[in-house]
């Protein structure tokens, strides 16, 4: 990585410049004018001075694309060349705290905890990311943890997913005849695209099913013990309301560490409960 002083704001759209690229596989203007508000004019500044300065010959112009691709020779500069760059600035998190450690503002008492990133490679993910920028189908093969058996199969994603300890691409899958999680890690070689998608995002009724998870303090609890409980989760009136859909309310309910098959855990352990279980319940199994 480049060791070089850099102004702060200058650095953060270099490496904007070289996520998009190495992760979506072509990048443009518009990515540095929606991302950070500023002309087409120092949009196209940066990315020129990026190519002088800070990485000869990482990125190559492509008249087909309208847009920047990496080279053959691109080696990163200003990033790890990681997945988690990428995904993590899609859920508008990772972003801000790696900016951050290069303005040397003394956050030295400060520790993260995150789980690894699972194994993804740019190969796996660009085609993903194409597909559903152009509505296309992709022909992958997709290894299940059921029987670990590599298998084909032709999707048409529409989302990319981010939980706490995954990242999957929600998709039509035509051998199953409906809407799946394939989780990224699993896909094996080079997706391929395919024609126009056959399904999309409108029709996959989980998607479109609007669900709300009312959290509430494990009724155990004493009362004391409840309020503390309401407290550390800003509730109102002993009830959290979390907007999510039918598809992903299972990985809300993970994310709180809810389990949904211990109900007589310690209360001090689990703390909370869904208050709206009965609703839920159909949309929990996958």
């Amino acid at each position: 990585m480049t060791k070089w002083p850099i102004r702060w704001d200058l650095l953060f759209r270099y490496r904007m410049i070289e996520v998009i690229a190495l992760w979506e596989g072509r990048l443009t203007t518009n990515h540095l004018i929606k991302s950070f508000g500023i002309g087409r004019q120092q949009a196209s500044k940066d990315i020129n001075t990026y190519l002088t300065d800070i990485a000869p010959g990482n990125l190559v112009y492509d008249k087909q694309l309208k847009g920047y691709k990496p080279s053959d020779s691109f080696s990163p500069q200003v990033t790890k060349g990681h997945a988690d760059e990428y995904l993590h600035i899609l859920s508008r998190s990772e972003d801000m705290t790696i900016t951050f450690k290069e303005l040397d503002m003394g956050f030295e008492s400060v520790s993260m905890i995150r789980p690894i990133t699972r194994n993804i490679s740019p190969q796996v993910l660009r085609p993903l990311v194409q597909a559903i920028r152009e509505k296309k189908r992709v022909d992958i093969s997709y290894t299940s943890l059921k029987d670990g058996v590599e298998v084909e199969r032709i999707i048409s994603p529409h989302t990319l997913v981010c939980t706490p300890l995954r990242w999957h691409v929600r998709a039509y899958c035509e051998h199953a005849r409906g809407y799946r999680d394939f989780v990224l890690s699993r896909i094996r070689g080079i997706p391929c695209l395919e024609a126009k998608n056959v399904m999309g995002k409108s029709n996959d009724d989980r998607w479109n099913t609007p669900l709300a998870i009312e959290l509430m303090p494990d009724p155990r609890l004493t009362e004391a013990q409840a309020a503390v409980v309401a407290h550390d989760y800003g509730m109102e009136s002993n009830i959290l309301h979390i907007d999510t859909n039918a598809a992903l309310v299972r990985y809300v309910m993970d994310a709180y560490n809810i389990d949904i098959n211990v109900l007589d855990s310690n209360p001090k352990g689990q703390q909370i409960i869904v208050g709206n279980f009965e609703e839920l319940k159909p949309y929990l199994i996958f």
